[in-house]
């Protein structure tokens, strides 16, 4: 079991919670040292449906998740956030922790957050992993959403990641998931990918009814350096029901050398 420091971050009014691993250091090539890994979480959750994925990175490299401003039980924004000041609360939160290059890794609507932090400041993060991203143009409708995540969670999720989710979104409340859901849902994805200058690799779960495999292959295509792959039995949670193909993906497409991952309990 990896362990990690938990500590407050404050930045322009707005508070969240970073927790970092400190890994092996191994190098991706000798000399070089191996970027950090920086996780974000989508909607209404956490960090802890990261948690499985967290453990298995940080085996490797310095590993960081970050609870976002307004959830997982952070205290409330006075107003609605927009994806850029997300964007920017991640970048002062790496600031505040000494990350100066990266691999940037978001799920759902943590994928907007990264493509926008990335766009801002190209120079911090050597490689973009976009996992089951948001939202679909073709899907881009409340109720639709709605539809394929009720999908998902009925037929494609662990009871254990159906559980992290709804509790997250217990603490996040109502009011502030709504509050925020005009914000992910207007997000141009498709447009803005095509400022991320880094390579990106697109990555779901070939069951996610929520990502489709279409709609990340379009994205995987506009990225100046774009990859696409799919982990088999996996729905929209797959860092969570596939962690070890999953880490195994994102280690394989960020260059970190080291053995095969062992399968998470």
């Amino acid at each position: 079991m990896v362990d990690f420091a938990v500590s407050d971050v404050r930045s322009q009014g707005l508070s969240g919670r970073l927790y970092a691993s400190r890994g092996t250091g191994k190098s991706r090539a000798e000399g070089e040292a191996a970027p950090a890994f920086v996780l974000l979480h989508g909607i209404g959750v956490s960090h802890r449906y990261l948690f499985r994925l967290h453990q298995l990175l940080a085996e490797t490299t310095d590993t960081y998740s970050i609870d976002l401003p307004g959830f997982a039980g952070t205290p409330k924004p006075d107003r609605q956030l927009s994806v850029g000041d997300y964007a920017d609360f991640i970048l002062a939160a790496l600031d505040e922790a000494g990350v100066t290059s990266c691999v940037l890794v978001g799920h759902s609507m943590g994928t907007q957050f990264a493509v926008e932090a990335a766009a801002r400041q190209p120079d911090r993060f050597t490689e973009l992993v976009l996992m089951g991203p948001v939202v679909d143009p073709r899907r881009r409708t409340v109720m639709r959403q709605a539809l394929d995540l009720t999908k998902d969670c009925a037929f494609f999720e662990s009871a254990s990641s159906n559980l992290i989710v709804l509790t997250d979104y217990v603490r996040c409340g109502p009011r502030w998931y709504l509050t925020e859901l005009p914000v992910m849902m207007s997000y141009p994805l498709e447009e803005r990918i095509g400022d991320v200058r880094v390579p990106v690799l697109v990555l779901r779960g070939a069951k996610d009814p929520v990502a489709s495999r279409n709609w990340c292959q379009v994205l995987a295509a506009r990225a100046a350096a774009g990859q696409f792959r799919e982990v088999s039995g996996c729905g929209h949670v797959a860092q969570h029901t596939g962690t070890t193909a999953v880490a195994q993906a994102i280690l394989d497409f960020a260059g970190h050398p080291g053995r095969p991952l062992e399968t998470t309990a």
